[in-house]
């Protein structure tokens, strides 16, 4: 059984030669998520949040950003397995505003989509989220409304796990930066657009303003920051020699795909998208928007450049590493950036959030195309309001075929689920969102444990604003 999707907000209308593209406001159809169980017992956290524009400074070049409580990036929500919490979001924005909490497997009408789980939040109203926090790990919390992400609404939520043992812990968010120092979103994104319609016929894949193409992304961005900071001012910290440190590092970017590393470190991967790995020793990672990775390392006596370095693009991220004497400027670029990273597909899952080995009850293909000429997007040749959902039973093991057939990177999303990459039973890594480099295919499995309708797109926020999203729908 397949459903109709709704409508998104926008609607990229193509036509022919001497004409030009639309992009119109439409509201989406209302659905009716599943609500799953109403939270019970005492509220641990009783949190609220302010979405509302603010003054940064980012070294030296003030910038009015959009961002939760005025803090780029707001401090992290911190809570246990079990914990009830509830947040409700106040929007000083002058626009409609909501919250999806990236990585949690909460209830369908807690999720945060606009028109498909949760109703948007306007100017001047609030929302309040309830739900029980259900796994450990490192998450974030983000609008699901247009391109709000690149603005500065974004947050760390982890989840803390008993087992941690690491002497110190630092949240890193990487981020690539236009807010207040660049174009605004919208604009870019208009600019792609109108560029695709302009090059209609062709084989653009960069060459405008924004465009950068192939894998490196379609923006070209001013900055990128570390915790909201550029290189010219890094966030730093301070550590003795020899302390073992757990960095848990999210891609918060819109457009980016970033390579990580420490100079003078290797690194132990022991978590991704929040779930525990076997432990793995790297040199560097390369991570996609909306992924998160927790690595540790055994800190060295100096100062460490600590840096994100943006794929297929100029300039990059830094913070700073220090256990000793020595300068924050002036240090070079780390060599361990040019040592393979690796990929998602070699981790493997600690055998305790390993899925059972269950064949699929049900397969489906997610064939990934588009192009920048004209700037559309598409999931099984669809963007979206133009396809049909995937459907799934409760209950059942369902395998996503993801086909990416474009010469971008395509950082694809489940919401309200994680995966298990290749099949159930295999032993690979547990995610909720997985890279996929240019022409290449991956396959996840999924417990369909979580009732309702959820997303599944691309975490380029360009791409997704642009049709690359599509629904999961439950049929019973």
């Amino acid at each position: 059984m397949t459903r109709e999707l709704s409508r998104r907000h926008f609607l990229v209308a193509a036509v022919g030669l001497g004409a030009s593209t639309a992009v119109a406001s439409c509201a989406p159809a209302a659905r009716i998520p599943v609500a799953g169980p109403v939270p019970t017992g005492p509220v641990s956290q009783d949190v609220t949040l302010s979405a509302a524009a603010t003054q940064v400074d980012l070294a030296g070049r003030t910038a009015t950003v959009w961002t939760y409580d005025g803090a780029l990036p707001r401090r992290a929500i911190r809570a246990r397995i079990g914990e009830r919490v509830r947040i409700t979001l106040r929007n000083d924005l002058p626009e409609e505003t909501s919250i999806h909490w990236h990585g949690l497997a909460v209830p369908n009408a807690m999720d945060g989509v606009p028109g498909v789980t949760t109703p948007a939040v306007a100017s001047g109203a609030s929302f309040t989220y309830d739900f029980v926090v259900p796994t450990a790990g490192t998450h974030w919390f983000h609008p699901h409304t247009g391109l709000q992400l690149d603005t500065g609404l974004y947050a760390p939520f982890v989840v803390e796990d008993p087992a941690d043992d690491a002497d110190e812990e630092w949240i890193l968010v990487l981020d690539d930066w236009t807010q207040g120092v660049g174009q605004e979103p919208q604009q870019i994104f208009d600019d792609l657009v109108a560029a695709g319609q302009r090059s209609r016929g062709g084989m653009m894949h960069g060459g405008m303003d924004h465009g950068m193409g192939m894998s490196g992304g379609d923006v070209t961005y001013p900055l990128f920051l570390i915790n909201g900071r550029p290189a010219a001012d890094p966030d730093a910290l301070r550590v003795r020699p020899g302390a073992e440190v757990r960095l848990r590092i999210i891609n918060a970017g819109a457009d980016t795909v970033f390579r990580f590393a420490v100079g003078g470190h290797r690194l132990t991967v022991t978590h991704t998208d929040g779930f525990p790995i076997r432990p793995v020793e790297a040199p560097s990672l390369r991570i996609g928007m909306g992924e998160r990775y927790d690595v540790t390392l055994r800190v060295g006596d100096g100062v460490f450049p600590v840096v994100a370095e943006p794929e297929g693009k100029a300039g990059y991220a830094l913070a700073v590493l220090r256990s000793g004497k020595g300068a924050a400027t002036g240090m070079g670029r780390p060599v361990e950036l040019d040592a393979p990273a690796p990929a998602a597909s070699s981790l493997r899952a600690d055998p305790a959030v390993q899925l059972p080995a269950t064949e699929p009850a049900i397969v489906h293909d997610v064939t990934l195309s588009g192009s920048m000429a004209p700037y559309e997007w598409r999931i099984n040749g669809s963007s979206y309001g133009h396809g049909e959902a995937l459907t799934v039973g409760s209950g059942e093991m369902l395998r996503l075929r993801m086909s990416n057939m474009t010469m971008m990177s395509h950082p694809m999303h489940l919401h309200g689920h994680t995966f298990q990459v290749g099949p159930a039973g295999a032993g690979g890594a547990r995610k909720d969102t997985i890279l996929l480099p240019p022409m290449t295919r991956a396959d996840v499995d999924v417990v369909a444990d979580n009732p309702g309708s959820w997303m599944l797109h691309c975490h380029n926020a360009y791409h997704a604003e642009a049709g690359m999203m599509t629904r999961l729908d439950y049929t019973t």
